[in-house]
């Protein structure tokens, strides 16, 4: 569940535990903590770029989805309400854009003023992380990994998330870069150009990065910048979008500890 910005001291639920394949006994979360099991491991990919919303954090039931209900209440009150997984499909596709100014008619004006009843909504709530992502990225960083986040989030708001709860017991994270919503098309996913950028400022080949990621766009943007995309389906299942994300990855990842699993090898 999320917690109001001014509820009690961030928590995260970072213990997960993974099957050892020899003993078949549950290894302890934190195994690769120390990093002493990790040397000479050597990571498939360099470079993450990583989704926020629905992928990092659970945050559509909480926030994104009613704020999005607000916002029909007020501007479009004569139009039924969607459910959570037809929101999650608008999402899907046409995109929420496509969505707002095709199906729902807004102006850009009023595209200003959902913007500022969902931005009044967010700064209200700060979503959990899944249990294993903060904790897999932690290994991950420590293994020389490099970790972008691309995200229709607003940048303030991620960075948020990721210092009041980037915590796995002792230990915390926060990514080594930041790409949130703007105005700009051409500079937000599903444009190449927050991947073109991270990987040009590292050093790093297209061939040795991924994006993680539950939506469409994030199929074009890799397509766009010659990335491997790999699906991440913990957060809801929705056949359709599970349908197209399996045709459309190198991977289908239905938990974190798939995903673990596939970062780390």
């Amino acid at each position: 569940m999320s917690k109001l910005l001014s509820g009690g001291e961030p928590s995260q639920p970072c213990g997960l535990d993974f099957p050892d394949s020899k003993s078949g006994l549950r290894a302890p979360a934190n195994a690769c903590s120390t990093g002493s099991s990790c040397q000479g491991r050597t990571l498939r990919y360099k470079c993450i770029f990583l989704d926020h919303d629905d992928t990092a954090v659970d945050s559509t039931p909480s926030i994104h989805y009613k704020a999005h209900i607000e916002v029909m209440k007020i501007m479009r009150p004569h139009l039924p309400h969607l459910s959570l997984d037809d929101w999650f499909r608008k999402n899907f596709d046409p995109g929420i854009m496509g969505y707002m100014k095709g199906e729902l008619g807004m102006t850009d004006e009023e595209i200003q003023i959902e913007y500022n009843i969902w931005r009044d909504y967010a700064k209200t709530i700060i979503p959990d992380f899944f249990p294993g992502i903060i904790e897999t990225l932690i290994q991950y960083k420590k293994l020389g990994g490099k970790v972008v986040v691309v995200s229709h989030s607003d940048k303030d708001l991620i960075e948020r998330d990721y210092r009041a709860k980037g915590f796995c017991g002792d230990e915390s994270f926060f990514p080594d870069m930041i790409f949130g919503w703007t105005t700009d098309a051409t500079k937000r996913k599903p444009a190449p150009w927050p991947v073109l950028s991270a990987l040009e400022a590292f050093g790093i080949a297209p061939k040795d990065s991924v994006i993680i990621d539950d939506l469409k766009p994030a199929v074009i943007m890799g397509r766009s910048a010659g990335v491997d995309v790999a699906a991440a389906g913990w957060a809801y299942n929705i056949p359709e979008i599970k349908a197209y994300m399996k045709e459309n990855s190198v991977v289908y990842l239905n938990s974190v500890e798939e995903f673990k699993n596939f970062l780390l090898g």
